[in-house]
């Protein structure tokens, strides 16, 4: 009796079967498996754990199951999962071990990401003693999973403040109740940190991601040691490129379109006691301006937001990097340095490689690459994941 009812109870745990080419997909690595390739499943919560098998039955792992999105299972271990909260929160303490000797120079850096650490749906950064995380799927939602995220956090940090920062788009598509960011511990949500000897100020509830690109963060320091004389930063958001040029140029433009964040990078400036000019417009159309008047610099970044949030956009992102550019490159005479980034992940290392060399034609300049990097090392590229490899950076020097 024993027997019978251990194997009952198992077929009555929630399960999956895959097509053939949900298999591939696994075999290869990849943990994610579209609506289009579950072939079979019984009434599965939403956010559950389930056994996933292929159509002959054949258990493959464990995943994390969402009812509402394309993306209808996330691997979360080829093995069996006894204990999800248990299991997220060695993940978390592995992707803080992973980090220990990776990073250096800064108190702000990514704790997790996602699939690339094992705990697909979990964002986590922190920034010197804050600690801000997002939650993007119906299963890191679940309030045990919560529970020992936060939990794991405080013991491992013993942070002055935990951050949940919210996307009401990501919710609303993963059908989880309407949630404002906020405080889940402590009394803080705001501080300084140090990038590479730079300091800013960090709000936890205030600008884009969870508050600033730290992926960028190695590249900052990369193109400072190649910067100088009269530098324009395009897209500056908060000033982290321009303040890190303002350690070798003597003249930094920041331009942004939006007025807070361009009142965050005069007080970061302050901060660092340094007086940069900063500039609220379009940056296209400033660009174009300074193109056709015969503006020079001698350093420009481009550092635009993602083009190409879907493959729909591509052709129309291509067309947006090259123009950005040409009008750079333009402004840019013989030993000119162009640091010029897209974090679209639809538009490849080579393709974007390929859009700068037609606008460096175009520009009748010849360019030669010193530096091609990525997001920072506390951003891991798991290999057969390419999602998770989205940012390219370029440092360049021009000639006639």
């Amino acid at each position: 009796m024993l027997k019978r009812s251990a194997v009952s109870a198992r077929h009555l745990e929630p399960s999956v079967k895959l097509s053939a080419r949900g298999v591939t997909r696994l075999q290869a690595r990849h943990p994610w498996v579209y609506r289009s390739d579950i072939v079979g499943t019984n009434d599965i919560p939403p956010g559950a754990p389930v056994r996933v098998h292929d159509q002959r039955g054949k258990f493959l792992g464990t995943a994390l199951y969402s009812s509402s999105s394309q993306i209808a299972i996330r691997m979360i271990s080829h093995g069996s999962v006894a204990d999800l909260p248990a299991l997220v929160a060695e993940r978390i303490r592995a992707a803080i071990a992973y980090r220990k000797d990776l990073v250096s120079n800064t108190d702000a850096y990514r704790v997790v990401f996602s699939e690339a650490d094992f705990l697909p749906g979990l964002i986590v950064d922190r920034y010197n003693d804050v600690i801000s995380l997002q939650i993007l799927t119906q299963a890191m939602d679940a309030a045990p999973v919560r529970e020992a995220v936060v939990q794991t956090l405080k013991e491992e940090f013993q942070p002055s403040g935990i951050v949940e920062r919210v996307e009401a788009r990501i919710r609303e598509l993963e059908q989880l109740p309407a949630l404002e960011s906020g405080l889940l511990y402590g009394d803080k949500s705001s501080t300084e940190v140090r990038m590479n000897g730079v300091r800013f100020h960090y709000d936890g509830l205030e600008g884009q991601k969870t508050g600033a690109f730290l992926d960028q963060r190695e590249n900052y320091a990369a193109a400072a040691q190649y910067a100088h004389g009269e530098a324009l930063d395009a897209f500056c958001y908060q000033g982290g490129f321009a303040l890190h040029l303002a350690e070798k140029c003597p003249s930094v433009i920041g331009v942004d379109s939006s007025r807070p964040a361009l009142e965050m990078a005069d007080k970061n400036a302050a901060l660092n006691g340094r007086e940069l000019e900063w500039m609220e417009g379009n940056a296209f159309d400033l660009l174009r301006e300074y193109a056709a008047s015969g503006r020079h610099y001698d350093t420009v970044v481009l550092d635009p937001p993602a083009f190409a949030k879907s493959k729909r956009d591509l052709e129309k992102a291509l067309g947006g990097y090259k123009e950005l550019n040409l009008r750079a490159l333009k402004m840019l005479g013989p030993g000119g340095i162009l640091v010029t980034c897209s974090c679209s992940f639809h538009v490849g290392a080579q393709e974007f490689l390929k859009v700068v060399a037609a606008a460096a034609q175009d520009a009748h300049k010849s360019v030669r690459v010193i530096e091609s990097r990525g997001a920072a090392k506390d951003h891991p590229v798991l290999l057969n994941v390419p999602e998770t490899s989205y940012l390219n950076c370029l440092i360049m020097s021009v000639s006639n």
